[in-house]
């Protein structure tokens, strides 16, 4: 007879395995077997909660995006100035939790995946917007009508980042990744001081 109340937890294992295996073996090589072995649990109880392995893996990515969102409100309401918000998203998107090995993998896989799932395309396009939007608006003060450029820069640095990160030999730790951003960030003031 089922435990009451163990659905949450072993929801919460099947993700937090799907997370790891990902980074491990890529989310084409992955398979539910795989990630319920390491969650603890049977393939049977792994599709019984999730269905398809793209629902698993969805999964995963949405609690990446909600650890990353909680992070970023986490910072920003330390943030008194524009200025200081964009520093915080930038922060808050290399903060140690958000920027280890495999959530970088499973970062790389989920925008492979967006090319052919709807689903991975729908979250992706959705934390587009809320990452260009959020920089946008902490911008717009300095930067006027070229908010929504800047806000395109700083974004596209921050994917890249994580790309050349899941790509390369590790990429840089998150200080040198934060430091990396803000550089640029600043340069972009200096620029737009003397523009």
């Amino acid at each position: 007879m089922p435990r009451t109340g163990m659905e949450p937890i072993r929801r919460k294992a099947l993700v937090d395995a799907a997370i790891v295996e990902v980074g491990a073996h890529g989310a084409h090589a992955v398979t539910v077997g795989a990630i319920a072995r390491r969650a603890g649990v049977s393939s049977a109880l792994a599709h019984h909660y999730f269905g398809a392995k793209s629902d698993l893996l969805t999964a995963a990515m949405r609690r990446i995006l909600g650890d990353l969102g909680q992070a970023v409100r986490a910072e920003l309401a330390r943030a008194g100035t524009p200025e200081e918000r964009v520093r915080a998203v930038i922060r808050a998107s290399f903060a140690a939790p958000n920027f280890r090995d495999e959530v970088i993998s499973a970062w790389l896989n989920f925008y492979v995946s967006a090319l052919s799932e709807a689903q991975a395309a729908r979250l992706l396009k959705v934390y587009h917007r809320r990452l260009h939007s959020t920089l946008a608006h902490a911008l717009r003060p300095r930067f006027g009508a070229g908010a929504h450029q800047a806000a395109e820069t700083l974004a596209a640095l921050i994917d890249g980042i994580y790309i050349r990160a899941a790509l390369g030999d590790g990429g840089p730790e998150p200080e040198a990744a934060t430091a990396l951003c803000l550089g640029v960030y600043d340069a972009m003031i200096g620029e737009a001081r003397h523009g």
